[in-house]
């Protein structure tokens, strides 16, 4: 490899190379899953096929996207959105239970898929991480605060200690953005224009 953006390339070649492997067994994994008629265990192992196979998809989503990123082809598609909207999406990937939402946003031109994804797997992260059952999300127009956060997690949910991808590759499309992240006590700031 001559530089960092073949790297990212070779990344970006795997990635489409394992989704058509992907695409069969999920495929077949819903086939079995609504054709119904499997006995116990057998119907729990499908379901468990399916969820781990859109799970991988998912992965391979955030790993192509880190790529694209790192090797300087990430070319945002950049569309209206409501920040209070994004925080509510990302919210519900995670489930309702698990993040509340509150606040006031404000209409932003960003990647608003890429950036839901990216808030859900801060807000996964800060879970994950700080071992919380719940986290909020505050919205105040361009700044989303999420929290609570611990000292010991920070580094990880700011994509400084590489041990959760999600939160990696979202805090580089938050900065790619044009945005910023930051811990402030126990709530991380991402501020987005």
């Amino acid at each position: 490899m001559s530089d960092d953006s073949d790297f990212g390339r070779l990344v970006s070649l795997a990635v489409h190379d394992l989704r058509t492997p992907l695409a069969t067994v999920h495929g077949f994994a819903k086939t079995l899953v609504r054709g119904g008629g499997l006995e116990a265990p057998n119907d729990r192992y499908v379901e468990m096929i399916d969820a781990a196979s859109a799970q991988l998809a998912e992965l391979l989503d955030e790993l192509s996207l880190a790529a694209r990123i790192e090797s300087g082809r990430y070319d945002p598609t950049l569309q209206e959105a409501d920040t209070l909207e994004v925080a509510r999406a990302a919210a519900a990937r995670l489930g309702e239970e698990r993040v509340t939402v509150s606040g006031e946003g404000a209409a932003i031109e960003t990647d608003g898929d890429s950036l839901e994804r990216g808030i859900a797997a801060l807000a996964q992260s800060a879970l994950r991480h700080g071992g919380f059952d719940e986290v909020a999300i505050e919205v105040a127009g361009a700044e989303l605060r999420i929290s609570p956060v611990t000292p010991a997690s920070a580094p990880v949910v700011l994509g400084e200690d590489l041990r959760d991808l999600g939160a990696a590759v979202a805090a580089r499309l938050v900065s790619r953005l044009g945005g910023s992240l930051a811990v402030e006590g126990e709530t991380l700031v991402v501020r987005l224009v």
